[in-house]
């Protein structure tokens, strides 16, 4: 089933701030959502930051 609303969120060596953006986006009062979250070449620890949310089906992380 797709979507109702999706969220894109860019990041780039934001691993300060990231996690704070998806948790964000996660506790919107619409509930038929997907966090897309680009990584557009991080060299900090954005995508390990990122990890938790494995296992999430309504988050999609693209590095």
């Amino acid at each position: 089933m797709t979507p109702g609303l999706s969220i894109l969120i860019p990041c780039y060596n934001a691993s300060a701030t990231v996690e704070r953006a998806v948790d964000s986006a996660l506790a919107q009062t619409h509930r038929d959502i997907e966090v897309i979250v680009a990584d557009d070449g991080s060299t900090d620890a954005s995508l390990e930051a990122l990890k938790r949310y494995r296992g999430d089906a309504r988050i999609s992380v693209y590095a």
